[in-house]
């Protein structure tokens, strides 16, 4: 899956402009996380048909990268992210960042996962049988 990361600067508004944007070119975010630093912050989102976004964004000059990311379904109970996370680390799987969010109609927790590499990540998935 990718992800958008759209670079905002961190100025009162620029956050509520970002988000006008995204609602006047019709885009439902799915998942969202926001980082800030002194300067920028960093509105990292996962949207339906996330390329044609990318190119909308930028045509009102944002500067916006796309990242693959990892989309994970894990249990909605106590201690079900942490049981998936150990499983991946003993796998050797660096996991860069990450964020969650609760799909409405199956009531089922998600986490979207940035880590370092990709290829073992896919065999991490494989051997543990993991649904993404």
């Amino acid at each position: 899956m990718k992800q958008l990361s759209i670079f905002i600067e961190n100025a009162k508004g620029r956050l509520s402009q970002a988000l006008n944007s995204l609602a006047e070119i019709d885009v439902n975010i799915r998942a969202l996380s926001l980082a800030d630093t002194k300067d920028y912050g960093v509105l990292r989102i996962i949207v339906d048909n996330p390329d044609d976004v990318a190119t909308k964004l930028k045509e009102r000059s944002y500067v916006v990268k796309l990242t693959p990311v990892w989309v994970l379904k894990v249990p909605d109970r106590a201690g079900g992210l942490s049981g998936v996370l150990s499983k991946l680390v003993n796998e050797g799987v660096i996991v860069e960042y990450m964020y969650a969010f609760v799909e409405r109609e199956n009531e089922q927790a998600q986490v979207v996962l940035r880590v370092r590499d990709q290829d073992s990540m896919k065999i991490a998935l494989e051997k543990l049988e993991l649904s993404s």
